[in-house]
């Protein structure tokens, strides 16, 4: 696999998508898009995957590998800002660590030989562990990586902050493209049509738009703050689960559960009859997990939006579509 040779230097400096044809990569490269006109940079798409049959005016693909240091030789040459949001978070320990963490030391060592002035890295609130976690502030929790992804991901989030670059940490991502967070609540609803009345927590969530529209507002433009800094990345009121419920019921026609069982009885159904869905990742949908992300906020000078229901509406159609072709509805 080879990377394009050294494309050449741009007046006004390019932005690079590392991860760029992924969930929330896709939406930072829209972002990027809609910004075209007041940003006059031109965009660079870096994916293991081949180019795209069809190209879209303004976007440039680079093939590379970030488990094989010499595909990424020149990738950064002028490129003024650098969004990572590619990760791997499966349970192959060794690959976790070649993608996540060795990855990106060996794009940090480009970006600092090509000049780039601004580096941001996408992670995850993983990396504390499973909660409850009640409004931490950044700096006020302990990283507990529970798995080899999130422990991946914890060690290339210092990699960048020595380096100088913003870390996001999100919560829930959801929206286009998303076939976790929605999908996963559907198919438990699916199997177990109930939920236990005193397991309603608080989760921090954002749409994936809304985290692509922080991502680059941190790093491209001239009023993107400089780091090292580190970010909870999520609107600023968590949701509470059955409000989460009754939105997908009301958008997306998925079923409202009975609250007829406790705690104990769910977690005992629900490992039955959806076993690959983790301690941690049940834990995540019944537990509260919801992070302050004031300082945020506060760095961009912006508010974070349309609400929970606005967002919903805005992708029902992908939802519908995905939910339908995965049998979820």
């Amino acid at each position: 696999m080879t990377v394009s040779a050294r494309p050449p230097r741009t007046s006004r400096g390019a932005v690079l998508v590392v991860g760029g044809t992924g969930f929330v990569g896709s939406a930072v490269v829209r972002e990027l898009l809609s910004r075209g006109a007041s940003t006059g940079s031109d965009i660079r798409v870096l994916s293991s995957r081949p180019a795209p049959a069809t190209s879209v005016v303004g976007i440039r693909h680079v093939q590379a590998d970030l488990t094989r240091p010499d595909t990424l030789r020149g990738v950064c040459e002028g490129v003024t800002s650098l969004l990572h949001v590619a990760s791997y978070v499966g349970r192959d320990e060794e690959r976790c660590e070649a993608v996540n963490h060795r990855g990106t030391q060996v794009l940090l060592g480009e970006a600092r030989r090509a000049g780039v002035q601004r580096f941001a890295y996408v992670s995850t609130t993983s990396v504390y562990g499973t909660g409850p976690h009640r409004g931490a502030r950044e700096g006020e929790l302990t990283p507990h990586p529970e798995s080899a992804a999130s422990a991946s991901r914890l060690r290339a989030e210092q990699a960048v902050l020595d380096a100088g670059g913003i870390v996001l940490r999100p919560h829930l991502v959801y929206g286009q493209g998303d076939v976790w967070v929605v999908p996963a609540i559907a198919r438990l609803l699916a199997r177990v049509p109930t939920w236990p009345a005193e397991a309603l927590p608080r989760l921090s969530m954002i749409s994936v738009n809304g985290l692509a529209r922080c991502a680059v507002s941190l790093v491209h433009g001239p009023e993107a703050p400089h780091g090292p800094d580190l970010y909870h990345a999520a609107d600023p009121e968590p949701v509470q689960m059955d409000r989460l419920l009754q939105v997908l019921h009301r958008i997306l026609g998925l079923p409202l559960p009975a609250y007829s069982v406790s705690a104990v009885e769910h977690r005992s159904l629900v490992a039955r009859a959806m076993p690959e869905l983790s301690p941690h990742q049940y834990a995540l949908l019944t537990q509260d997990h919801w992070y302050d992300s004031t300082r945020l906020w506060t760095a961009l000078a912006d508010g974070p939006g349309p609400g929970l229901e606005h967002r919903f509406a805005e992708c029902r159609s992908w939802y519908m579509a995905h939910l339908t072709r995965t049998g979820l509805l």
